[in-house]
């Protein structure tokens, strides 16, 4: 991938190797911070201007319809204005000649928390991905986001476009986030600031995860773990019925103001819009006996689940179908966790819930810096049953759809954000390259931390 630059014309060329070395030269002669402050983390190049854009004779994959396989794609004003094969190019456009191309929407990954930490080993002032107290209802991703982590310049270049930030620790950790992956402060990059809620709830006992766990289980005492288990469902049930009643107290104030004004409380009213059913609730699960306790919580609450993780969904499909539970399977590339689980126990997840109905989406599996493994761990899913078309949806459209957010994301048609990725090759294959990448339809630059790296480094004898 070459480095590039925005000239005054508008257009992308690619930046001479010797204007590049005097611009590392001057940075390290004239601002020795700066170069410090860039290995740290900070390199993350803005976007352009909103603008109107014409990518014609392109391949387009719209995910959502046929493929056109020579069209345009008209975007104006953050938006898709047009699609298809005989589509007219707008005067005042911009046009980007895309032959041998292909245009993708932007990926998306379901569960992340990127942005909230930097540097996790030894670090401890760059993380920032968990408040202390089991219950944080109220602590929201979105106030935690670092827009020039490292971590957003190296994943959005591979087609990554838009992620769910979520907090993590304690019982009920906080509020996901929907952010896009360009922009210089938190409510640029902002599309949901409170996206969904984040449950962890106590795991059950041991379900046969290796010989380590079966000495823990042997070393611990079984009946005090299900005791303390028990204390913190029901401490769990407990702040869930609370602001139930918080939610309908304060409703009864808005319509009669002669009734005593309930008293304020953050905690509760953060709670409020996911015990209506109006915010989803996702819940880390990944053992079958996780997942259905889980789903049996969530029906009791009357709570909208999304399960995170889902390792063993393939063994509770059938109650994840009857319940309509969607499951972000985020384990794809992980070891097997049984001596006696085949090779591709996790690989293969993700088709054997395409085969049995079960809505899904794929994520990375990671917190940040190896969310940029999103298509690749999609492709994996792909080698081993999934179908590469389904395994494409799996990253765009179907993480929207469980999200809420399929109005405005995960395909190509009019009316929807313009997060767009021009490749030379499959988007899910690791030789492809990006070479132009819209997001919000903001051009934006293809450099990355990474490749500051091998531009200041390739040369070194």
């Amino acid at each position: 991938m070459k480095k590039q630059l925005r000239v005054a014309s508008g257009e992308w060329r690619v930046a001479p190797r010797t204007m590049l070395s005097a611009v590392l030269l001057g940075l390290v002669l004239v601002a020795p911070c700066n170069t410090l402050h860039g290995q740290l983390g900070s390199y993350n190049p803005a976007p352009g201007p909103q603008g109107t854009f014409a990518i014609r004779n392109a391949r387009i994959v719209t995910v959502s319809g046929p493929e056109i396989a020579r069209g345009t794609v008209v975007i104006s004003g953050g938006k898709i204005q047009a699609v298809g094969a005989d589509v007219a190019v707008p005067a005042n456009a911009q046009v980007i000649d895309a032959s041998g191309l292909t245009v993708y929407p932007g990926m998306m990954d379901g569960g992340t928390s990127l942005g909230l930490a930097e540097i996790p080993q030894g670090a401890a002032a760059t993380v920032d991905v968990a408040e202390i107290g089991s219950f944080n209802p109220n602590a929201q991703a979105f106030y935690g986001i670092n827009p020039h982590s490292a971590h957003v310049a190296v994943t959005r270049v591979v087609g990554i476009t838009h992620v769910v930030s979520m907090p993590t620790g304690g019982l009920v950790s906080g509020q996901a986030a929907l952010i896009n992956l360009a922009g210089w402060t938190p409510p640029e990059m902002t599309v949901v600031p409170r996206l969904a809620l984040v449950i962890n709830l106590p795991r059950s006992g041991f379900a046969g995860r290796g010989f380590a766990a079966l000495i823990a289980q042997q070393q611990a005492s079984t009946a005090d773990a299900q005791r303390t288990r028990e204390r913190q469902l029901d401490s769990i049930r407990a702040i869930l019925r609370d602001a139930d009643a918080y939610g309908k107290a304060m409703d009864a104030y808005a319509r009669d103001k002669t009734l005593p004004r309930p008293a304020q409380d953050v905690v509760l009213a953060a709670l409020v819009p996911a015990v209506r059913g109006q915010m989803p609730v996702i819940f880390p699960a990944d053992r079958a006996g996780d997942i259905r306790a889980a789903v049996n919580f969530a029906q009791e609450m009357k709570l909208k689940p999304i399960i995170l993780g889902g390792g063993d969904s393939w063994q509770v499909m059938t109650l994840l179908r009857e319940r309509s539970v969607p499951v972000i399977v985020a384990g794809t590339l992980r070891l097997p966790s049984r001596e006696d689980d085949p090779y591709d126990a996790n690989f293969s997840v993700a088709a054997k819930l395409a085969q049995a109905g079960v809505r899904f989406a794929i994520a990375s599996g990671d917190d940040g810096a190896e969310v940029r493994n999103l298509p690749y761990v999609a492709g994996m899913a792909a080698a081993f049953g999934l179908p590469k078309a389904e395994a494409l949806k799996a990253v765009t459209l179907y993480p929207a759809q469980i999200y809420g957010v399929s109005d405005r994301f995960g395909s190509i048609e009019p009316g929807k954000a313009a997060n767009l990725v021009i490749t030379d090759g499959d988007i899910l294959e690791a030789r492809t390259n990006t070479k132009y990448l819209f997001i919000d339809g903001r051009a934006v630059p293809l450099g990355s931390k990474h490749l500051e790296l091998y531009e200041t480094f390739k040369d070194r004898k």
